[in-house]
């Protein structure tokens, strides 16, 4: 049968905002919502020096506990990210979002043929009070309440506009 709960982590490295979508640990607990399973990802501050898991296993737990007394709504499930040492409390996020910024720059080989190099960019967050980011930051354990479904439901209109038009030329 199936597992109870599924928990993915704890990660050394934080899983926030826009890089959740490449994130292996976020990946787990979205497996187990596809499967109808509470599920959760927990992640923590990077750091050079020893890990402290002890706030984040006791984060963990407690909201552990809490999604089995408590199941979430179909499909969905959490995405939790500590700062470094004792957090001051929790804070239910939202995605934060990047300011990507990249340019590209022609290269060449020894022989002389380009290729080409994505350079550093600007990757900053963009300020939101409510982000996963910011929380952390604040010191806060950040509680983000994720799901697979990646449609942009708002953008719906503007796309039948589009195919309205395409159908109308190809007609």
């Amino acid at each position: 049968g199936l597992p109870d709960l599924v928990v993915s982590g704890i990660n050394k490295g934080w899983n926030l905002g826009d890089d959740v979508t490449y994130s292996g640990t976020v990946s787990g607990a979205f497996e187990g919502a596809l499967l109808g399973i509470p599920a959760m990802a927990i992640s923590l501050r990077s750091t050079i020096g020893t890990y402290d898991f002890g706030p984040s296993v006791l984060a963990a737990f407690a909201l552990a506990g809490a999604l089995l007394r408590h199941p979430l709504p179909s499909r969905t499930f959490l995405n939790i990210n500590l700062p470094s040492g004792q957090p001051k409390g929790f804070r239910v996020t939202v995605q934060a979002a990047r300011n990507h910024v990249t340019s590209v720059g022609e290269r060449h080989d020894p022989k002389g043929r380009p290729y080409y190099w994505i350079e550093e960019g600007e990757d900053a967050w963009q300020p939101h009070d409510r982000s996963d980011y910011q929380a952390v930051h604040d010191g806060y354990v950040s509680v983000t309440p994720l799901h697979p479904d990646l449609t942009a439901h708002h953008a719906r209109a503007a796309v039948e506009e589009l195919t309205l038009e395409f159908e109308a030329k190809v007609k």
